[in-house]
């Protein structure tokens, strides 16, 4: 065994890039703000855990393509576990003095939140497509090619309704997806795989509500209505979200569902 510190052909610190990582929080208040490094931590976190969702449902696409469904099944399982991480990650930036954010807060714009282009990437791959957030990345050459990608590829959403038609459900109109949906979740034990897959896929849509809501609400702690640094209206924009839904028809399927006789 190696002598540990001594000729290590690997070592923790190379492996993890940690070096290269701890000097890429770089602060713009001069004198340097005390909560700056924490924002920037915070939402670099975030970028990374995005980058871990959409490796997830990539590969959860793919799955469904191959009929894998506990594998499928098994990635969908992870991208709810980072989300509940997301969701409670939002109230550490609670912990900052309102005064001290007001320190660096405008040398961040234009930047903002709504330019964060992975999540954009993860409401497109979900199901939800916007052509006008597309068109706001066009000046972004690199931002728009990846999401430009997501917006021709084939969802999550799209995915599982092939998955559904290959399972001999009929998804032919918004109507019939809803009645295949009932389907399932009336006779779990006959679909358990599909059962336990639009479960999944109906939580992850929910935490994102629930990440966007948290986010609203912490916005709204912390600046009250002030504008966006990015020229939006603030909280005022983030509310007009929160109805956002990346597969509509497994909600409204709850609403027909019936005990059967």
């Amino acid at each position: 065994m190696t002598e540990y510190g001594k000729n290590a052909p690997l070592s923790y610190n190379e492996y993890l890039k940690v070096p290269e990582l701890i000097r890429l929080q770089q602060t713009l208040s001069e004198p340097t703000s005390h909560d700056e490094q924490l924002f920037i931590i915070i939402h670099q976190t975030y970028e990374l855990w995005f980058k871990q969702i959409l490796h997830e449902i990539d590969a959860s696409c793919v799955w469904m393509d191959e009929g894998r469904m506990f594998r499928a099944n098994h990635s969908l399982r992870s991208v709810v576990g980072i989300e509940k991480v997301l969701v409670t990650q939002i109230h550490i930036l609670e912990t900052m003095a309102q005064i001290g954010f007001l320190e660096f807060r405008d040398k961040l714009n234009p930047a903002s939140g709504f330019q964060s282009m992975q999540f954009r990437e993860l409401e497109f791959a979900s199901g939800a497509k916007d052509e006008n957030i597309l068109r706001f990345f066009e000046y972004d050459e690199f931002a728009h090619k990846r999401l430009q990608e997501r917006f021709d590829a084939p969802s999550l959403a799209d995915k599982f309704w092939n998955l559904l038609e290959r399972n001999h459900f009929d998804i032919s109109t918004e109507a019939k997806r809803v009645e295949a949906v009932v389907e399932i979740l009336t006779h779990p034990e006959k679909y358990p795989d599909l059962f336990n897959m639009q479960d999944l896929l109906i939580e992850h849509d929910e935490n994102i509500a629930l990440w966007r809501y948290h986010h609203v609400l912490m916005v709204e702690r912390m600046l009250g209505m002030k504008r966006g640094t990015g020229g939006s209206e603030g909280s005022g924009y983030l509310r007009t979200t929160l109805s956002k839904k990346f597969i509509p028809e497994l909600w409204e399927a709850r609403t027909h569902l019936k005990i059967q006789n």
